[in-house]
């Protein structure tokens, strides 16, 4: 079996090094996403559910420090800074706002390629996966990224599976709209109940015997859904 791609997503203002990225990534390995501002930036890192993020501290609408804080308030995935700033002060600012690693321009790829490559190793390391998580006619493996339904593997887009990690973590609980709006799609996001009844349903399709009557994925009127734990 093919091992799957590591999603990158590059945050970052300069065309020629989103370019030249995607020359230097080894498609067969690596998945590319793309963003130019910050607010695509969060946009891309809550639609894509990257591996690792490489950020610009630099970008036209807003400084990279506050979209790391911003990221590091629903996601725990590696953030690399790639910055023209070299002052020991905006190094410190970057990892302490959550930054896993600060590389400053211009930089060699092999160099950035390795510390991708440890960036990754740590998460690895402290990622703890539960075992597989049966709900019903579904099974959830957040190991494999793969969800079953009676028997058969179903895909899932990367926004229609952290909805469901989000109500499998808080199984049997009633979570509200802003809530699963805010884990599962990324803060800023918690007035758009409509796109959250979207993406509901596009899951009752998906997973329930009879989406019309569901039975796993239950709506509590004015207030939010919960996953049935039984």
């Amino acid at each position: 079996m093919t091992a799957p791609r590591t999603r990158v997503l590059v945050i970052d203002d300069e065309e020629p090094l989103r370019r030249m990225l995607g020359s230097a990534l080894d498609p067969s390995r690596f998945e590319l996403h793309e963003a130019g501002t910050a607010q695509a930036g969060l946009a891309a890192a809550a639609t894509t559910d990257p591996d690792l993020i490489l950020l610009d501290l630099g970008l036209p609408d807003g400084d990279g420090i506050d979209v790391t804080r911003r990221l590091r308030e629903w996601s725990r995935r590696p953030i690399i800074v790639l910055s023209a700033r070299g002052q020991e002060a905006d190094k410190v600012a970057a990892l302490d706002a959550g930054a896993d690693d600060y590389l400053t321009k211009p930089f060699s790829i092999g160099e950035l390629l390795a510390r991708m490559r440890v960036a990754l190793r740590h998460a690895a390391r402290g990622a703890s996966d539960p075992p597989p998580s049966t709900f019903g006619d579904v099974v959830l493996d957040r190991a494999a990224r793969r969800v079953t339904v009676r028997g058969e593997e179903v895909h899932l887009t990367p926004t229609e599976y952290r909805l469901l990690t989000v109500l499998a973590e808080h199984a049997g609980k009633v979570l509200t709209h802003r809530q699963l709006l805010h884990e599962a799609l990324g803060p800023g996001r918690g007035e758009e109940s409509h796109t959250l009844r979207v993406y509901m349903a596009q899951l009752r399709a998906k997973l329930e015997r009879d989406p019309a009557r569901p039975r796993l994925l239950r709506t509590e009127p004015g207030v939010g859904y919960r996953l049935a734990a039984e």
